[in-house]
This record gives structure tokens, sequence and C-alpha cells, in this order.
């Protein structure tokens, strides 16, 4: 009678504790035996046997090399690469070139947890966490992932842009400790929302606490690439980017994120009034018609204009361009309402430069941050109702968010 697998089967030594330790082993083992196999596909024979014809491949064996640790995803294994003497040709492994250190995968890991919000210590720690104490890591492997991102950044900003049609753009700045300046300087960032539905970042600049001269100079080099400004611009406060948009993109319409507004007119009430004053302020700009969210409006000045004059003057300042957003399709509002487009990705950035403290040079700050920035940009989502942007870009009329078709003449007439 045949007996069952598990009455057959023997007990295994392996268990829960080494069960890792053993796969990198495994791993270990079959590379080595690769490296053995490719020295015996290249000298045409195996290792013990001899060279029999006359024109057969000359060279022959000669021992191992020092041991070598190379990572992989997995663990950091060591081997010993067979060397060959007495051949014309020069040996080389394949599967392991002579100066590879690291796997593909191990490779691409690298910058990605530098990238995401680790110091230069704590990245080096992370690395051994994962790869093992014997992970061949050197010092010089973050600064030449540095020069390749400067490398990287400087094409990047030099790429043509004349094919890309932008229907939204969200500006921003950050600003970033760099210790061998005195102040702080401002990185600016554009983000585009395209008649795809994607959004793309335009620019990351460093400019002098977000000027007018500094949002110039980054508009100019957009326009001089070839880029169509879009439809509708949205920021923050700050007069620099209204006033550079005025000069260089007059026909452009332009919202201020209601975030910053409320934060703005908030901090005009004492602390035990915020909480009251901000249940009414928030439902302001979720009005569903422009005429209710003036009327929200000045009810809220009518309750608090007395008390807290400033309150109510922070609000009324600028309000043209705080309700921009009723001119564009209802699917639309969610993002160009606010600035959350361009803020979220800098929650990464903020991460890792509160890692690394102070950066040297505000150009080393610049190329790091573009680079968080595009690994940002991959985990974008579609814009929301995407099919209407073309409708946006083309010039459509909306009006309290629904599109308004024109009658033509002679229906006009007729009427």
């Amino acid at each position: 009678m045949r007996k069952s697998i598990t009455e057959t089967a023997k007990p295994s030594r392996a268990t829960y504790e080494v069960l890792e330790e053993m796969v990198r082993l495994k791993v270990q083992e079959y590379i080595q035996d690769i490296l053995e196999e490719e020295v015996e596909t290249f000298l045409g024979r195996k290792k013990s046997e001899r060279l029999t014809m006359v024109d057969g491949t000359p060279g022959y064996w000669s021992g191992h090399g020092k041991p070598k640790k190379f990572s992989v995803m997995n663990g950091t294994i060591t081997v010993r690469r067979p060397r060959v003497r007495g051949s014309e040709d020069r040996f080389e492994s394949k599967i392991i070139p002579f100066f590879k250190r690291r796997s593909k995968e191990v490779g691409q890991l690298l910058p990605e947890l530098y990238l995401h919000g680790l110091a230069k210590g704590d990245f080096e720690l992370a690395l051994r966490g994962l790869l093992g104490d014997g992970a061949p890591l050197s010092a010089s492997s973050i600064d030449r992932l540095k020069a390749k991102w400067q490398r990287e950044y400087a094409e990047w900003k030099q790429l043509d842009m004349s094919r890309l049609e932008v229907v939204y753009q969200w500006a921003d700045g950050i600003y970033v400790k760099a210790g061998l300046e005195k102040d702080k300087a401002a990185l600016l960032v554009i983000i585009g929302g395209l008649t795809n539905g994607k959004k793309v970042f335009l620019a990351c600049e460093s400019g002098y606490r977000e000027s007018k001269e500094s949002w110039s100079g980054v508009l100019r080099n957009l326009t001089a690439r070839g880029l169509k400004l879009g439809r509708l611009t949205i920021a923050d406060g700050h007069l620099g980017i209204w006033s550079a948009l005025g000069e260089l993109h007059p026909e452009g319409k332009e919202q201020r994120c209601w975030n910053h507004k409320i934060r703005n007119v908030l901090n005009c009430f004492p602390k035990r009034i915020r909480s009251e004053a901000g249940e009414y302020l928030k439902r302001i700009p979720y009005a569903e018609t422009l005429s209710e969210c003036e009327r929200l409006r000045d009810a809220f000045v009518d309750r608090y204009r007395k008390d807290y004059p400033k309150a109510a003057e922070k609000l009324l300042s600028d309000w043209d361009r705080m309700i921009t957003f009723y001119s564009f399709p209802k699917e639309h509002w969610v993002h160009i309402r606010t600035t959350n487009v361009v803020e979220s990705p800098f929650s990464s950035v903020r991460l890792r430069t509160d890692a690394a403290k102070r950066f040297k040079k505000v150009q080393n700050a610049t190329a790091m941050i573009w680079k968080l920035l595009q690994v940002a940009e991959k985990n974008f989502r579609t814009l929301k109702g995407y099919w209407l942007l073309s409708d946006v870009y083309t010039g459509k009329r909306f009006v309290d968010g629904v599109m308004k078709h024109e009658t033509n003449v002679l229906e006009r007439m007729a009427a």
C-alpha cells in the first residue's frame, strides 16, 4: 500500500527563525555554481578535463579570486570568481561583471531609500538592515547619486514643452535652509494639469522669497521652452506670483487657495473663538453656487465684523480671486479650490529636508528636491472630471460649474 506524502517525508531541518538565512545560502550556492559553469562554457571543457584537441580553446583554470561580497534583494552573498590563465581572450562573468557589487534591483533601491527621508547615517544603517552587514557600501555612493541627479535635473530644465496642453497650473514655494546661504531659499514649484488628466511637474527653481522677479524668471523659462500657460493658476496669497502673472499671462484666470485664506482669517480670532468661526468659514467655499457662496460670506461678515473687524477684512480681501473656481467645471472644484495638488508632494520633501537638517548649497537642495518630486509624480492620480479638461482648454464657458451652450444667431433671431 502506497504511503502518503506526509508519512514518507523526512523531518525538515528548516525552521522559521533560519528561513531567510537558508534562502540566502541557497542563492549563494546557486550563483557560485553558475560562475563555475560560465568558465566551463568559456573553455569548452569541464574543470578537471584536459585540453586534447590541437585547435581547442587555450587556457586553464587557475583557482579562485578572493571572496567578494555581492548584494541582492534578499541579502548579501559571498562568492569567489573563478580565474582563467593562458587564454587569448579575457574571461569576464556575465552574471556578475568584475566591478559590479550589487544587482540592478539593489542599485535602484539605493536612491529610493535615500529619497524617502533617510539622513546619510540612517541610510547606511537601513541598507545594512536590508542587505546584511556585508553589504558593499562606500561613502562615495551617495555623492555619485547626487552628481547623477544634478545632471538629470540640468537636462530636465532644457526639455521642450511645446507639446504639453496645460489646463491648470498650481504654484507654491518651499523654503530650505542652505548652510552657505544667509537666508532660506525658496524653491518655486509649478505642477500642470494636462488635457489628458495627468499632472506633471513643470518647474522647480530656486528663488528669493517668492518675489515677483523670481516667479517671473520661472514663467519666462517655461514660455521660452514652448509652454503655453494654462487657463487657470492656483496659488496662495503671495503677491509675487500674482504680479508676475499679471505681466506675463494677463489673459489667464487666477484662483487663491482657500486653505490659506481660512488659516489667515482664523488667525485674526482669539483661540477660544476659532473653532466656532471655523465652522462657519469652512462652509463658504463649498457652496453649490456663486450666489450662495456670497450669501454665506455676507452672513459671516455680519456676524463677526463688529467684534473682529480684521477677520472680516481678511476674508473680503482679494475676493475676486477666491471665487474664480465657479467659472470652471464642478467636477474640478475639488482640485482647484486649493493648492493641495502641489502641497501634497511637499510632505515627502519636508521629511527629507528635516532629516538632512541643512544643505550646504542651494543647488544641492534643488536637485535633491527635484528628484524627490519626480518620485512623487509617479504616484499622481488622474484629475477628476478629466473628460472636461479639453473643453476648458478650448475656452468653453462654465457658470456655477456647468457648461453653457451658446445658442446660435438664427435661434436668437427666431426667439
